[in-house]
């Protein structure tokens, strides 16, 4: 076992570093059709919940069925590390529920020698804005930037002895739960919205409907710009397909941006009130996405793996279209005209044929103002959520640096 370099605690207790790999086992492949079972229980990434750090939605698959990718034996106490897109962090702690089953080759395992390696203490340390930050600089792919098990393993982690170790995931744990009950609720607040939305519109929506969302269209929908990852330090922001997750309008505080020339700019900018759909993604429900575009301080694009959409606003409110195709009777729509292989996709002819009842316009407005409203509380509770993560961000960072 190597020893990279030393760090000095603040109780002055020295500390290894080491890398990840040699803190935990080796792990194998296996043909799931070998274990002789009449059925497996197959975790993909879209399996993990990233906020919560879970599974959350297994698979239930004969083994003959189970696709080429599914190879990957886990067992209980395991950690699995999504191996794209890691600026995400999808990494789940394997349950008693999941022992003995099979995860995608699409993510790291990580299983602690427990002579090393508290197993819950490698758990956090892959929360860390550390282990995050250096993955996603090793990321290569402008669409779906991905890292190797070997850029995983090569990560360096700090090793105090094994009950100092438990001690600081105990902390973790006890400001984890803090983050758990925040989100639990917005989660309660975001079925709020749904719940207002079927109130006002339930009866439309149960009408025979003709209409379709290209109908009411100002532009044709537009995919959006294609730039390389070089290019991506400085110059026009640019809304990517994870900025239309977990919020009512997009958050535009913290865009990457990209060097873009006038022409570029002009074709792929996007205005207030536009509305953005994602393409496509690993995670089947996360296709189809919609999003609005908030009020904006400077010209704004979007990249490739978007689709924009600017409503006539003389005939329908983006606000009534956000709510319509984020409800279970949108989603339902939208999935339908979705296709899956190795990802799941939309395009912009299934977009434009998608059903759109069309209520009276004030009855639409009066909705908007309503979801303005709850924005305006949304982001006093997204303030509440950043400081508790900051917490568990600065607990974790001390905890690894040996200050608790």
């Amino acid at each position: 076992m190597s020893m990279l370099k030393l760090v000095e605690y603040a109780d002055e207790m020295k500390v290894n570093y080491l890398t990840i790999r040699d803190c935990v086992q080796k792990t194998q492949q296996c043909d799931p059709v070998k274990l002789n079972r009449e059925s497996i229980t197959y975790i993909d990434i879209s399996s993990i919940d990233r906020q919560t750090k879970k599974i959350v939605e297994p698979q239930y698959i004969i083994p003959s069925e189970a696709p080429s990718r599914a190879r990957k034996r886990i067992y209980k106490d395991d950690i699995l590390v999504s191996t794209v897109r890691p600026n995400l962090n999808s990494v789940a702690f394997v349950s008693n529920q999941f022992d003995d089953q099979i995860a995608s080759t699409g993510f790291c395992v990580l299983r602690s020698n427990p002579k090393i390696i508290n197993p819950i203490y490698l758990f956090y340390f892959t929360q860390t804005n550390q282990f995050v930050e250096r993955l996603t600089k090793l990321s290569i792919g402008a669409g779906y930037p991905a890292v190797s098990d070997e850029d995983i393993l090569d990560s360096e982690i700090p090793l105090p002895p094994i009950a100092e170790q438990k001690r600081i995931a105990s902390i973790a744990q006890k400001c984890d739960r803090l983050r758990r009950t925040r989100r639990y609720t917005q989660q309660l607040s975001d079925s709020y919205l749904r719940s207002v939305f079927l109130e006002m519109f339930g009866d439309f929506l149960e009408l025979n409907v003709n209409s379709k969302f290209g109908d009411v269209l100002e532009i044709p929908l537009n995919n959006g710009v294609f730039e390389k990852n070089e290019k991506y330090s400085f110059g026009t922001p640019v809304i990517w397909v994870d900025d239309l997750y977990h919020t009512i309008s997009i958050d535009t505080s913290k865009l990457r941006r990209a060097k873009l020339d006038d022409k570029s700019v002009d074709k792929y900018e996007v205005l207030e009130g536009d509305l953005l759909f994602t393409r496509s993604s690993l995670v089947r429900e996360g296709t189809g996405q919609i999003n609005i575009v908030p009020s904006l301080k400077e010209r704004t694009t979007f990249e490739c793996h978007t689709i924009r959409a600017r409503v006539e606003k003389r005939i329908v409110n983006p606000y009534y279209i956000l709510g319509l195709y984020r409800s279970s009777y949108g989603r339902n729509l939208i999935m339908n005209r979705a296709n899956t292989a190795t990802m799941t996709t939309i395009g912009q002819e299934a977009i434009a044929e998608l059903l759109c009842p069309i209520p009276p316009l004030p009855l639409q407005e009066k909705f908007a103002q309503i979801v303005h409203r709850f924005e305006r509380l949304r982001i006093q509770q997204r303030e509440g959520d950043r400081q508790a993560e900051h917490l568990f961000q600065t607990v974790l960072h001390r905890a690894f640096r040996g200050e608790l």
